[in-house]
């Protein structure tokens, strides 16, 4: 069991009905009273805040991400300026997130590997690989007080193989962690893993606490499951947990899910919340939850709380805050993200004041119907309600995911089209951002038009995140560019487009030039247009002109089984004839993967989508590929398709498997490195 040899915590009081409890703990910039929240400074700053108000609002620990800073501005700036403390003006702690958790959501292309995990850089596009060793490096580098070791983390309601698999690599990755940090004074916690599962949370917090970690913290939260079984999964993991050492719940979350977790014996948050509803005109009061943006506060002249006595309640009214957040003025963030950061240190304050009291179930009690209430002064009326929308359509429905955004379910298979992220911003990681549609856009000598294939039109929002990328870059100089969609019923787009409020990227005149006529050509930008060929892609892709990129976003094989085979890949491959095009797609099914290889494509690893740790990109150039520097599969991905139980694709004849197996393997991306040329 994990000794604290680096924090001295200690216990000062517990709640006798209830597991809270208030302590105490030692970093190397000052003394640490628990149940604490720490502000979100990932890149140094806490969004729209100074220091100095940070400091006065009782901010005593402020979280940094290595993520970001290993990329900007690097792990040799701090060592040249003495450390994060002296580079942002902060004399208290901070606590440097590992970087595992903005691998698996920021859009970047990543995969997870044994030796660590390996993106590519949203600011210049290098790969870099993100070990254990080098996020310990960078955040000793950092000179942060609390550092993480580097984890694994997975959607919340992944299936157990699969969070399993996460779970024992953050395991190894946290042995090397620790013995990455040396003799260094800094702190470490590790970080429990296994999503929803109980056996594998108990698992791992075995594992972790028989390593010589300072504390512990509870991850895998917050990233896709339910209010209760956030709190269950909680309570479970913290109760497996050392009680002479901190435990940290990482992104969690409202002033109410803050309660929660203390009562189930936490000590320790972190939240983007206060900065991010404040940007949007939130503000968390002893009143309620306030929305700026409501007409009532347009002339009142009283403070945004009573009962408030930071510098925001201090000095302006709710009219000029309301003013401040309708014309989205920066002051406005600043004043409300203050004000909720504030909030959120006295609401511990006033937390650890009543468990030292032996008086925190009374507390808990007290506060937990304000704390999930709206504005309890002027409440919101309810709107009459007009008759209940149409959600379907043929074979389709309207799905809304816990995380607020719409998208479309076939209803007969179940699917899903983006599940867990939203529509437009999959669209834009994975097909627009990731092709680097932009780039391709640029105007070169004796260039012409840029070719997109969008196969699988559904509700549109690929082809309308290419259509934006082009819309923004055009005032640069762009070349053409034509999108050519195929799909097979456009109910989908139909039913999407008649709900354009659940589906706001479709105001736009190309959903409704395609519904009308099949054809759009923009009013505004000469060289954009945009067709549809309705029917079976296979049957027309012959039709269309040869693409420069394939978006390629069919359902998966088990509704569109004749879409995944090698032949439908062979006929993809001879439309490419001799460009340089690559295709994108969500699947990273070893099925599919050696279909696009057995018909010509090269193929490498993409970045992550929604519950995908890996996406799939298919070149017609070897060399170019790796100019890209993409993640070409190599002997790693052969050796674990030799051992997969879906080696061959369905469509490939038994007699014809041993001439596969030796055509797969002879493949030159299986053999010896090639010199890349300038792409």
């Amino acid at each position: 069991m994990s000794t604290s040899t680096r924090l001295s915590f200690r216990i000062e009081a517990e709640a006798l009905d209830s597991r809270a409890r208030a302590a105490v703990f030692q970093t190397l910039h000052g003394t640490v009273r628990t149940p604490i929240f720490m502000p979100v400074g990932t890149q140094a700053t806490v969004k729209a805040q100074d220091p100095a108000s940070l400091e006065a609002s009782g901010s005593r620990v402020l979280l940094a991400n290595t993520y970001h800073l290993l990329l900007r501005p690097g792990a040799e700036v701090f060592r040249k300026t003495g450390g994060i403390h002296r580079f942002m003006s902060w004399p208290h702690s901070v606590l440097t997130d590992s970087g595992g958790f903005q691998i698996f959501s920021l859009p970047h292309s990543r995969s997870m590997r044994e030796e660590g995990a390996v993106f590519q850089s949203y600011l210049d596009g290098r790969s870099i690989l993100l070990s254990p060793e080098t996020s310990i490096e960078t955040q000793m580098a950092i000179g942060s007080d609390i550092m993480m070791a580097l984890d694994q983390c997975v959607p919340s309601t992944v299936d157990e193989p699969t969070a399993l698999a996460a779970m024992e690599l953050t395991h190894r990755w946290a042995a090397r962690s620790l013995a990455a940090r040396g003799d260094s004074p800094q702190a470490m916690f590790g970080i429990v893993q296994g999503a929803l599962h109980p056996g594998l949370r108990r698992a791992s917090a075995d594992a972790l606490c028989a390593m010589e970690f300072d504390g512990f913290a509870i991850g895998g939260l917050a990233v896709g499951e339910g209010k209760s079984e956030r709190e269950d999964t909680c309570e479970l993991t913290a109760a497996l947990l050392p009680r002479n050492l901190p435990r940290y719940l990482m992104g969690v979350g409202t002033p109410l899910d803050i309660l929660e977790a203390v009562h189930r014996g936490v000590d320790m948050f972190d939240c983007i919340i206060p900065t991010q509803v404040a940007q949007r005109g939130g503000a968390f009061t002893s009143r309620g939850y306030l929305q700026l943006r409501r007409g009532v506060y347009k002339t009142s002249e009283s403070p945004l709380d009573p009962a408030c006595s930071c510098p925001t309640c201090a000095r302006y009214s709710r009219a000029y805050l309301h003013h401040l957040t309708k014309c989205k003025e920066t002051l406005g963030w600043q004043l409300l993200g203050l004000h909720n950061i504030f909030f959120y240190h006295r609401l511990m304050e006033n937390i650890r004041s009543s468990i030292l009291a032996g008086a925190f179930a009374a507390f808990r009690r007290a506060h937990r119907e304000t704390l999930l209430a709206d504005d309890l002064d002027n409440p919101v009326t309810p709107m009459r309600r007009n008759a209940p929308r149409k959600l379907t359509r043929g074979a389709y429905r309207i799905h809304t995911a816990i995380e607020g955004f719409s998208s479309i379910l076939h209803e007969a298979s179940g699917e899903i089209m983006h599940s867990r992220t939203a529509p437009m911003d999959e669209a834009r990681r994975l097909y627009v951002e990731q092709s680097r549609l932009g780039e391709r856009l640029a105007p070169v000598d004796g260039s012409s038009e840029v070719v997109v294939w969008d196969v699988g039109l559904g509700a549109g929002a690929n082809a309308m995140a290419a259509i934006e990328c082009y819309e923004a870059a055009v005032a640069g100089g762009v070349r053409p560019m034509r999108i050519v969609s195929f799909e097979n019923d456009l109910d989908s787009l139909r039913l999407a487009f008649k709900n354009s409020d659940l589906f706001p990227y479709l105001r736009h005149g190309g959903p409704a030039g395609i519904l009308k006529s099949g054809v759009w050509h923009s009013k505004t930008h000469a060289g954009l247009s945009w067709e549809l060929l309705e029917g079976d892609f296979l049957e027309h892709l012959h039709r269309a002109p040869a693409p420069d990129l394939v978006f390629y976003d069919m359902f998966s094989g088990k509704t569109c089984a004749s879409a995944w085979t090698t032949e439908a890949f062979r006929q993809i491959r001879a439309a490419c004839g001799a460009g340089d095009v690559e295709l994108f797609t969500y699947t990273c099914s070893t099925a599919s993967r050696v279909a696009m290889l057995a018909a010509g494509f090269q193929v490498a690893r993409g970045r992550n989508a929604g519950e995908k740790l890996e996406t799939t990109i298919a070149c017609t150039s070897l060399a170019l590929a790796r100019a890209r520097g993409r993640d070409v599969l190599g002997a790693d991905w052969l050796a674990k398709w030799e051992r997969s139980a879906a080696k061959f694709p369905a469509d490939l004849p038994v007699e014809e498997r041993p001439a596969f197996e030796e055509l797969i393997r002879s493949l030159p991306q299986f053999l010896a490195l090639v010199p890349p040329p300038t792409p």
